[in-house]
């Protein structure tokens, strides 16, 4: 690519050579849009438009570097759309995935003032990585309070910093899940959580992309994927309000375990499965009642 190719030349070039490695021809678009900072419409009107030669060669060794070693694209541009918004994500913290959408807005369907209550609603992020969840809940529930935990301080500093450049009041806390919501004396009126839910036995079946460069501990965990689940669940009586909600997401294999672990902390609660717009089991939601 030495001289001066037109847009829609580049962009041929880096589907092809992405195609001989087998990875998604569509990284290319969302690259070149990137590095020339224009809108998607824009992209498509200036295909006839040339590139100045930095750029080109910018875009050429990440669309190699892609290719070879299976970098996300995310990496490569420093953030990701979720729920209308651009998220900074890095090594630190989990990709944002379509499917957790879905979650958060399950949660704004289901909020409401609590009975008999003039409170604001207490709204509590487990394992909140890059913020996602938190965040937009906090924008799109601006009446409620919202707390996010995580243990990675590193995950914890990429969210500090998304929420304050989205201008989002979220108060983040360092620790292993409820732990730091219990110490503080928290009491939720929602917890929601995308834990890490994946076997490690399933690690080889993952492409290299997630498992060589999502953190292990967004992704894995042990008694086939469901620990975290069961550390929330053990942990949750002492950090819910009354008829207080718990929605999870899950793997598409996991709910008949979810909700089995609800039932057994909470036997009187009320457990639905929810599935995703692909028609898998995505969500487990109960409204709870913690022991007397």
């Amino acid at each position: 690519m030495t001289k001066s190719l037109k847009q829609f030349e580049v962009l041929r070039w880096a589907s092809l050579f992405l195609e001989k490695y087998d990875r998604e021809p569509r990284v290319a678009e969302i690259l070149l849009q990137h590095h020339l900072n224009v809108t998607r419409s824009q992209f498509y009107m200036l295909m006839q438009e040339p590139v100045s030669g930095e750029i080109a060669e910018m875009f050429k060794a990440q669309i190699v570097k892609h290719a070879e070693t299976g970098i996300p694209v995310q990496h490569l541009t420093g953030y990701e759309s979720f729920y209308g918004r651009d998220f900074t994500v890095n090594e630190h913290v989990l990709i944002p995935r379509p499917e957790t959408e879905e979650l958060v807005l399950h949660i704004i369907d289901s909020a409401g003032q609590p009975a008999n209550s003039n409170q604001p609603l207490t709204i509590v992020d487990i394992g909140t990585g890059s913020g996602i969840i938190a965040i937009t809940l906090a924008l799109e529930l601006p009446e409620a309070k919202v707390y996010a935990s995580d243990i990675s301080k590193d995950a914890l500093a990429i969210a500090r910093q998304n929420a304050k450049r989205l201008g989002a009041d979220v108060t983040f806390l360092q620790g292993d899940f409820l732990e730091p919501i219990i110490d503080e004396q928290i009491k939720a009126d929602i917890i929601v959580s995308n834990p890490p839910y994946i076997a490690r036995e399933e690690a080889p079946l993952l492409s290299d992309t997630v498992k060589n460069f999502d953190p292990e501990l967004a992704l894995f965990a042990e008694k086939n994927g469901l620990a975290a689940y069961q550390k929330i669940i053990m942990q949750a009586p002492e950090a819910v309000n009354a008829d207080a909600l718990i929605a999870f997401e899950i793997g598409h294999k996991q709910g008949r375990a979810v909700r089995a672990l609800i039932k057994g902390t909470f036997p009187g609660s009320a457990v639905t499965t929810i599935q995703d717009i692909n028609k898998k089991d995505r969500i487990v939601s109960a409204v709870i009642e913690p022991e007397s």
